[in-house]
């Protein structure tokens, strides 16, 4: 626990005894933040409170900040009332995306906006020390783009390529990220920025944010999966984010698709990862090539970016990699389907900007391969929050711990 939510904890009962009228502030905090604009009367009438407890209520959160007055609205037959609205910009948070090869940080406002984005490709598997020191840094400019908003900075979610203990967040998997020594040495970052840390695998925060934001709002049992250097899965059963018991619950990129296939870096042969990972897609075409002498790859230097870009100009080669990524990724979610029946399948990462050159021959595998009343019940589509999705989700897992705890708001939990 964070120096400031153990402070939070700690101070509870004075806080409700004293400066906070009662815990009800944080459930109508929470209405106003759902309804975005209401009034004292609709809150009164909902919460089953009388106008009395609410005009205490909301003079408290009138002096947070994070609620203001926002003109009169619509009479029902007395007086007009005075509206009043969450200030979606009162403060910020930082979504921090640290991928394989990559780290993008985020600045958004209390409604999943992003107000300030940073990337840089890096080496992080092989360079924890540069990945901090790169991560902080970001974080830097990103708040320095909006210090209007910063200056009351709420958290910092970090997603991580790793599956993440919720008992134990610190830690990371020594088999992904082996140069790691199996912990995450955020604490320069918690030190640097003096906020609480909220840490989660890349692809349960990718469900996160598709939850919140994306393709999965309305749809209370789904699965995230997100293609890129590795691939993982993200699943909302039931509303929630479903982690297991020990945060390993989604890691769908080791599911052995031939047992006699390449060694996988987890030390198994033929996990799904070997077949559409983003090395795995450049080796395939580097192997194909000769077949393919006319392709556009064969002028550019072999990427995962350039086999992607290829792909949505047609290219022969590049469609057809694509093309074998499909079948492969739809035997894993043919199973899946038929163990969980999610009500849809939302493709991120990388690769999901093919499009349909995927989502076409995906769901043909898919259809193959399952009990039609499973697939049926299963939309696959791909995610529309872009490449700053994960980073996104991973602001929105702070923004989800404040409305369960209002005293991690920094203008409640500092009075």
């Amino acid at each position: 626990m964070t120096e400031r939510s153990e402070q939070a904890v700690a101070g509870e009962t004075e806080l409700s005894a004293s400066t906070r009228p009662s815990a009800l502030a944080d459930d109508v905090l929470r209405m106003i933040w759902t309804e975005r604009t209401i009034s004292r009367a609709e809150i009164a009438r909902r919460a089953n409170l009388s106008r009395s407890t609410v005009s205490e209520l909301v003079g408290f959160l009138l002096s947070t900040g994070l609620i203001s007055e926002a003109g009169v609205g619509a009479s029902r037959g007395g007086r007009r009332p005075i509206n009043l609205e969450f200030q979606d910009e009162a403060c910020g948070i930082i979504g921090l995306d640290i991928g394989a090869t990559h780290l993008t940080a985020v600045l958004t406002d209390l409604r999943g906006r992003v107000l300030s984005a940073e990337y840089r490709e890096w080496p992080v598997r092989s360079d924890p020390d540069g990945t901090r020191a790169l991560s902080i840094e970001l974080i830097v400019a990103c708040l320095a783009k909006r210090p209007d908003v910063s200056r009351a900075l709420l958290g910092i979610g970090i997603a991580v390529p790793s599956p993440v203990d919720p008992r134990h967040p610190e830690r990371l998997s020594p088999l992904v990220l082996p140069d790691w020594g199996g912990r995450n040495g955020f604490e320069a970052i918690q030190s640097r920025f003096g906020v609480p840390l909220f840490i989660d695998n890349d692809a349960n925060l990718g469900a996160l944010a598709e939850q919140w934001w994306g393709a999965g709002r309305g749809v209370s049992d789904f699965a995230y999966i997100k293609v890129a250097t590795g691939v993982g899965s993200g699943h909302v059963i039931e509303g929630r984010v479903r982690r297991g018991a020990t945060g390993v619950a989604g890691e769908i990129g080791h599911v052995a698709i031939d047992p006699r296939g390449a060694v996988c870096a987890c030390g198994n042969r033929g996990c799904l990862v070997t077949f559409v990972g983003s090395n795995a897609l450049v080796q395939r075409a580097r192997t194909l090539l000769p077949e393919f002498p006319s392709s556009s790859l064969a002028t550019v230097p072999l990427t995962i970016e350039a086999i992607e870009a290829a792909a949505i100009a047609d290219d022969p080669l590049a469609v057809q990699v694509v093309s074998e990524a499909a079948e492969y990724l739809g035997i894993a979610i043919a199973g899946m389907l038929n163990l969980i029946n999610p009500g849809a399948v939302i493709i991120g990462g990388g690769l999901s900007r093919v499009g349909h050159r995927l989502l076409a021959p995906l769901r043909e595998v898919v259809l193959r391969r399952t009990f039609v009343s499973a697939v049926a019940a299963s939309e696959i589509k791909h995610s529309d929050l872009g490449p700053l999705g994960v980073a996104v989700g991973a602001a929105t897992l702070a923004l989800e711990a404040a409305l369960a705890d209002p005293a991690l708001f920094p203008s409640i939990g500092a009075r």
